[in-house]
């Protein structure tokens, strides 16, 4: 018995809640999943291969097609406004890094990037191939002056049932188009293009037919003829012309190759307004349909009364056409006369000058790889060979130089009078449309060299810029040290340089100390807080001090003498209750006067505080001993605190202090 299927899970519902799309980048991926990479870095580039030709394209063969069509891969296909050409890296030392290069085959041939993906071609680029529905493609290098001439055979078209058992057939339009013309459209949909139908051999632009020549079918070679007059010279003086050529484009990695990303040529709004019929009304509204359903049921709001809208024409531009030019078609070798005849400029419109303002502005709150419109001619601006195939039609090319039906020497006789006489041994006036791709090269890679000029002026302008801006930088800053010197030889106060004792105490020189203190006292490190020895001067000051400076003995000899009940101050420093400057204790000569029982300094000023007969004398002393010679300062060698003794002593001269003021009293 056979193992049932194993159930799987029911798919989770949809959930209703729209999803937002991720952002893409401004530039699309041409034909490919990942965004291209911009390549900017010098050191990266010169570490690249240099190519003279590109490396595509790759063919992919059609499986449910015939072995001599295929896709193409990794090459750009032109899509979403942007196109795409193959470029290379110059040598070391160059202003401006890329340059164009070719791509095999190297001649005249369907553009491998200026056509519809839906497209297949051969590896020569002469044969084309279409699916479903209409979809062109350019030839890799445009018409912009003179007159010339290429073939096209029908391999399949004209009605001829599709391989693919599509209901309408195979259909071919062949004519002229420019950059603007859209590739997913046929030839002659708009303004941009001029087209030849096989179907009735009616010539198509701005999608009106009009009758022109006979249809062709299968088999027939179709030979399409332009020309154009001279090429206009860009005014100088005029910096605004859209005559004047230049480039804008931005070089990208695609699969490991190098190729140009260029914003494509827009349409303009004057071109889209030709194509309003003349029949159709401009100022209908549309109104709600009639419907059977409730009131209220997916009701539309209601609409105000239709206001009838008229078009603009005044801010159009007006659009030059191309004097004596003009487009004609051959059938097997028969001139089917003039088709179209003074074309539309293929240069772009003058810009506004408000728009052109408004755009500067925007562009430089971009970034500096921001993709601009070029309101310029890049080289590129012409009239190319274009071809739309609907289903799966299928053409093949012939440039030239050998035709299957070559024109006469002078074609131009045949457009006014079909059957004109020309003899055969004259110039021709005409040129096979294969000789274009060699000049247009030429013209293309003169153009790299204008772009490495260009580039070489701005190195140069960039260059000083940014010296001038580094020069101005050391002046202000030049100026900003100035100023703060001069600031602050105005703001700086006079410094004071404190002196520093080998006990870590620091005295001002001329600072009075307190006249209410004496010293103060500390206790020792050893915990007896009954043990208390006088300091003076020490890390803590007295709360009743107008300093916080610490107390430094001199190393001047300063003894203090105590006999019986005197105390003798001596030495340079004078009376520790005075505001005097630092003083130190030194051995002198000192009596109480036995009749007023008062303490007298000898040669000493009394203080202001009490009435003292000391005589202050200096003396100099080489030890200080208070009542034995061999008696310390006050201060132990160690750590600067008295002894107890000392400390007696300190009890006696303040109790003799005690009985002064009783006396003054």
């Amino acid at each position: 018995m056979e193992p049932l299927p194993q159930s799987s899970p029911p798919p989770p519902a949809a959930s209703r809640k729209r999803k937002r799309t991720e952002k893409v980048a401004s530039s699309p991926a041409p034909s490919e999943l990942g965004t291209p990479e911009v390549l900017s870095s010098r050191t990266d580039l010169f570490s690249r291969p240099q190519l003279s030709v590109s490396r595509g394209p790759f063919f992919i063969p059609i499986s449910d097609r015939s072995s001599s069509f295929f896709k193409t891969d990794p090459v750009g296909i032109n899509r979403v406004g942007f196109r795409y050409s193959p470029a290379g890296i110059k040598s070391p030392g160059c202003y401006y890094p890329f340059r164009t290069i070719e791509s095999n085959p190297l001649s005249y041939r369907v553009s491998w990037e200026d056509r519809s993906p839906f497209l297949y071609v051969t590896k020569d680029g002469l044969g084309l191939s279409g699916t479903k529905g209409f979809r062109s493609a350019r030839c890799n290098a445009p018409v912009r002056e003179g007159s010339w001439y290429m073939e096209v055979k029908i391999v399949r078209g004209g009605g001829d049932a599709s391989t693919e058992g599509h209901r309408e057939g195979c259909h071919v339009r062949l004519g002229w188009g420019r950059r603007e013309a859209p590739l997913n459209g046929p030839v002659g949909l708009d303004g941009y293009s001029y087209g030849y139908r096989d179907k009735t051999g009616d010539k198509v632009t701005l999608s009106r037919p009009r009758p022109y020549g006979r249809p062709f079918e299968s088999g027939d070679v179709i030979g399409l003829y332009i020309s154009l007059p001279s090429l206009r010279k860009p005014n100088k003086k005029d910096p605004h012309d859209p005559a004047h050529l230049k480039r804008e484009r931005i070089a990208i990695d695609l699969k490991g190759q190098e190729v140009f990303e260029i914003q494509e040529y827009p349409q303009s709004k004057e071109m889209i307004a030709l194509m309003d019929y003349s029949g159709k009304s401009s100022n209908t509204a549309s109104l709600p349909s009639v419907s059977n359903k409730k009131a209220g049921a997916g009701k539309l709001p209601e609409r105000g009364p239709a206001v009838p809208t008229r078009t603009n024409t005044d801010n159009l531009r007006p659009l030059p056409t191309l004097s004596n030019s003009h487009i004609a078609f051959f059938v097997n070798g028969e001139c089917q006369g003039i088709a179209f005849q003074d074309l539309y400029d293929f240069l772009q419109l003058r810009s506004p000058e408000v728009s052109r303002k408004a755009k500067e502005k925007k562009r430089a709150r971009g970034g500096v790889k921001e993709h601009k419109e070029n309101p310029f001619d890049d080289g590129t601006l012409g009239y190319y060979p274009f071809i739309s195939l609907f289903n799966d039609a299928c053409v093949q090319l012939n440039p030239g130089p050998n035709f299957d039906f070559p024109p006469p020497p002078d074609i131009e006789p045949l457009l006014v009078n079909p059957a004109a006489i020309i003899p055969e041994d004259q110039k021709p006036t005409w040129r096979p449309i294969c000789e274009r791709y060699a000049e247009f090269m030429e013209e293309q890679w003169q153009l790299d060299e204008f772009d490495e000029e260009e580039a070489k002026e701005e190195f140069a302008r960039s260059d000083a810029q940014e010296r001038a801006a580094a020069e101005k930088q050391a002046q202000r800053q030049k100026k900003k040290q100035q100023a703060e010197a001069r600031k602050r030889a105005k703001m700086q106060p006079k410094e004071r340089s404190p002196t520093v004792g080998d006990d870590d105490r620091t005295s001002y020189a001329g600072a009075q100390p307190s006249p209410l203190r004496h010293a103060t006292t500390a206790p020792e490190e050893s915990g007896d807080p009954d043990d208390e020895r006088l300091v003076y001067g020490g890390a803590q000051p007295s709360p009743l001090r107008h300093t916080t400076a610490a107390y430094e003995p001199d190393e001047s000899p300063a003894p203090i003498g105590l006999e019986e009940d005197s105390l003798v101050y001596g030495g340079a420093q004078p009376s520790p209750l005075r505001h005097t400057a630092d003083y130190e204790l030194e051995p002198s000569p000192a009596s109480i006067g036995p009749d007023e029982d008062r303490l007298v300094y000898d040669g000493a000023q009394p203080s202001p505080l009490r009435q003292a007969t000391a005589v202050y004398e200096p003396e100099q002393s080489p030890a200080p001993a208070f009542g034995t010679p061999n008696a310390q300062s006050g201060y132990t060698s160690e750590n600067g605190e008295m002894d107890a003794e000392d400390s007696s002593t300190h009890m006696q001269l303040v109790d003799n202090l005690d009985y002064m003021h009783q006396c003054e009293d």
